[in-house]
């Protein structure tokens, strides 16, 4: 598969709908529950797996290419990402605030 920053971003944002469905699946069944020290556990893996996701559809592709010596497409790929991310985000806020 031919990896692309519109891919990368698009993937970050579906990873990001994963997560929040999943965690209200969690809270519509624990809502009456007390906290344990589980839920700080996993609240934490959560985050560490989050930033090892993201790491890697945001760094991955442009690190093998700056190891590569292509330093403006590894920067060029990166801000590609981040910039189609940076636009997923506003057009999910501006619907969440439209409503």
């Amino acid at each position: 598969m031919k990896w692309n920053p519109f891919i990368n971003a698009i993937a970050a944002a579906v990873y990001i709908g994963i997560i929040v469905l999943f965690m209200q699946f969690i809270e519509s069944i624990r809502h009456d529950t007390p906290d344990t020290i589980l839920d700080g556990i996993g609240v934490l893996s959560l985050f560490v797996l989050s930033v090892a996701v993201m790491a890697f559809l945001f760094f991955y592709q442009p690190v093998v290419r700056f190891v590569d010596n292509k330093r403006t497409e590894a920067v060029s790929y990166f801000l590609k990402t981040l910039g189609i991310f940076a636009v997923i985000t506003i057009v999910i806020l501006t619907l969440v605030s439209a409503q």
